[in-house]
């Protein structure tokens, strides 16, 4: 029986060969990910839920802190209410004083025309965001409360996550 000697350079030329072998096929796999896009938004304001769905297909479903003016659809500017109906992500806010913010298309012509019609403000500026820059180290626990002013709120790492799925133009429903 023979008893194979290596010695610590022939070892450390073994870990760099593997290394590189590892770190070359990480680098094909990331020119390779794949990441899915949204094609419609669910918001049930009821159960703080918002699902993302793509050809049907649930991708996730994330728990959220809405608007903190109490259930109902958005009526006025100032109310704190999520407003409910079909909308699109209309935009998108790298520079957000909350993290990341996805523009939602409110309010929609036809809401414009009518709370123009009733001599109110429907109000605007209805986003998806994280939590406000500085505080994301609360993380889920703003979930505990209703804390926006009408928007929708996820952590900051998943708003990364949805940041990357969502294209603009994506379709959002919200549902009491």
């Amino acid at each position: 029986m023979q008893i194979m000697r290596t010695n610590r350079r022939q070892i450390l030329q073994g870990y760099r060969e593997i290394g590189y072998a590892v770190q070359r096929s990480v680098k094909l796999q990331r020119s390779f990910h794949f990441t899915p896009k949204a094609d419609l938004i669910v918001v049930e304001k009821s159960a703080y839920r918002m699902r993302l769905f793509s050809h049907g297909q649930e991708l996730q479903s994330f728990r959220v802190a809405l608007g903190r003016g109490s259930s109902g659809n958005k009526v006025r500017e100032g109310d704190n209410k999520v407003p409910e109906g079909t909308y699109r992500i209309a935009g998108r806010n790298p520079h957000s004083t909350f993290h990341l913010s996805l523009r939602i298309g409110y309010p929609t012509p036809e809401q414009a025309r009518m709370a123009q019609a009733r001599g109110i403000n429907p109000g605007g500026d209805v986003m998806i965001h994280g939590i406000r820059r500085g505080l994301g180290w609360i993380g889920p626990l703003h979930r505990y409360l209703d804390w926006t002013r009408g928007c929708i709120a996820v952590t900051d790492n998943e708003m990364d996550e949805i940041w990357r799925w969502m294209p603009d133009g994506t379709v959002i429903v919200i549902e009491p």
